[in-house]
């Protein structure tokens, strides 16, 4: 598991490379694609669902991002956006267009359904965090205000 945590972490670092992002803000984005991993890793091995477990990385990884954009005074796509990058179902994808095309309805129905529902868990998650920390700042500058 931590071997395809660091394996997580190295991609995510070349996806950073490759989105032009510099400096300690490339380390923490790499390291966010590690924590994805490890969470997605951990609530899969306490037998969480695949979109379960996609879910709860992704709150995992909203958090982290909102938490280090603020540290970093960066935006929160620079970590979101890599720290997703290993959760991303794209075997899923492509395995539902092979089904697809090899006639296997069946198959290709029932991954096209876990490949859409792991992306919408991904969107939720990130949704889902985002809000609440737009609803937070909102408040504390409200109270500020007062």
């Amino acid at each position: 598991m931590l071997l395809e945590t660091l394996y997580s972490m190295l991609a995510t670092l070349g996806f950073g490379v490759i989105f032009n992002i510099r400096g300690k803000n490339l380390f923490f984005a790499s390291l966010g694609g590690a924590i994805a991993w490890f969470s997605y890793m951990f609530f899969q091995e306490i037998n969480f669902s695949i979109t379960t477990a996609n879910f709860m990385a992704s709150i995992i990884i909203g958090i982290y991002s909102e938490v280090m954009a603020r540290i970093n005074k960066a935006p929160v796509t620079v970590y979101v956006i890599c720290s997703l990058i290993p959760l991303v179902p794209g075997g899923g994808m492509y395995y539902t267009m092979f089904e697809s095309i090899t006639g296997s309805l069946d198959k290709a129905l029932k991954l096209g359904v876990e490949t859409l529902s792991s992306a919408g868990a991904l969107a939720t998650g990130v949704l889902l965090t985002s809000s609440i920390s737009r609803l937070l700042i909102q408040t504390k500058e409200k109270r500020k205000n007062y």
